[in-house]
């Protein structure tokens, strides 16, 4: 084993030898206040590590269910989701159901009845197409209403 992780370390180092990269990251700007040539200057903003934007939409606080106020709780006592988790009420197959995204990856995303029964995933897991139990989710859900978005 210890062999075979040498035998690949040598391989990419020596694959990558020929080419030698230089990267730098500024952190003043250049003294003439101009860019020319190999200069970068440094960044005017703060970084962002977050894709998500910082607007919020307004949520539809509205008479939510007891289970849900429950599962917004249990999620702001973890930390906090790269995709941010999101609930989303909609109109499916003539009944409010209530959408909460997947946390990652290949998790799935969740729909619930009012009383809280998960009634299918739509999508996520290995294949993205859910757990099979409402393929036309996407297709006929209508009325889309942000419920809660996660804030932090």
């Amino acid at each position: 084993m210890r062999l075979l992780s040498f035998a690949a370390a040598l391989l990419l180092t020596s694959a990558c030898a020929h080419q030698q990269v230089s990267v730098t990251t500024p952190t003043t700007p250049p003294a003439s206040g101009s860019v020319s040539g190999t200069d970068t200057p440094a960044p005017t903003s703060a970084n962002t590590v977050d894709p998500v934007s910082r607007y919020v939409p307004e949520s539809d606080t509205t008479a939510r269910p007891q289970w849900l106020k429950a599962r917004i709780a249990a999620v702001l006592a973890e930390r906090k989701r790269n995709p941010i988790t999101r609930i989303l009420r909609y109109q499916y197959e003539g009944k409010t159901v209530y959408y909460q995204s997947a946390p990652c990856c290949d998790q799935y995303s969740q729909v619930f009845d009012t009383k809280g029964k998960l009634i299918c995933q739509p999508d996520g897991g290995i294949t993205g197409k859910g757990d099979g139990k409402c393929p036309d989710f996407e297709k006929n859900k209508s009325n889309e209403k942000v419920v809660w978005q996660d804030p932090r």
